[in-house]
């Protein structure tokens, strides 16, 4: 079955964006994955094709209706392949992380409803039991660039999409750490050379030497992620 991304979004011109060049782009050529992008306005009521109204209670700024989405939700479900989660992308939502875009990447593909204005109306994420997930503790304009962050990470662990599948394993997060430094030629470079040990030739003495720079990267720059990965192996 092709992994299969639905996008709602008020701006389907924004897609595939950047997920239509390199690896991802070439997958989505080749059949690999498969992308809709469905205008939220086309289940408005009336000829502006409105999909907004005031906040309940007064404030600024508009809220998406909760009719609509709801109508582009039912709509999109009907069509997907069963199972297929739906989310919506928003700074108040469960982190996402790489154990959730793996679980993402093995299933049958995703959902993906960008908001915008101030928001969605609650009650259509409590009655259609949407997910909120965010992609980091800032606020975007909408949630179609996180939608394009989400799909990126899940479609390169797709099977064929990265030629070595392999490069997977050493990646920041795949181990509960942070990933090593990386070197190529030239050999030194405004003075700075490149570790001996990677041109020693002794892969033992390499893995070792890449194990503790992550341990200590990840001690360095992520104290959270260490004391997880501490207390997995205690």
């Amino acid at each position: 079955m092709t992994w299969k991304a639905t996008v709602l979004t008020l701006f389907p011109e924004m897609f595939p964006g950047p997920l239509g060049l390199s690896l991802a782009g070439k997958a989505l050529a080749e059949g690999v994955w498969h992308l809709d992008a469905i205008d939220i306005r086309d289940f408005a009521h009336d000829k502006h094709r409105s999909v907004d109204d005031t906040p309940a209670g007064g404030g600024a700024g508009m809220v998406m209706r909760a009719d609509i989405a709801a109508a582009a939700i039912d709509a999109t479900k009907a069509a997907a392949p069963a199972g297929t989660p739906a989310i919506y992308l928003s700074p108040r939502g469960t982190p996402l992380t790489q154990a959730g875009v793996e679980v993402l990447a093995h299933g049958p593909g995703v959902i993906l409803l960008c908001g915008r204005f101030e928001g969605l109306d609650q009650r259509v994420l409590d009655a259609r039991e949407i997910e909120e997930v965010s992609i980091g503790d800032y606020v975007l304009s909408g949630g179609d660039l996180a939608a394009h962050v989400v799909m990126d990470a899940c479609v390169r662990l797709l099977p064929g999409v990265v030629g070595n599948a392999g490069t997977h394993d050493e990646e920041s997060f795949a181990s509960g750490l942070l990933e090593y430094p990386h070197y190529t030629r030239p050999r030194d470079w405004e003075g700075h050379a490149i570790p001996e040990v990677l041109l020693s030739g002794d892969h033992e003495k390499i893995a070792a030497w890449r194990r503790e720079q992550a341990e200590a990267l990840t001690k360095k720059r992520r104290p959270d992620l260490w004391d997880r990965h501490r207390k997995a192996k205690s």
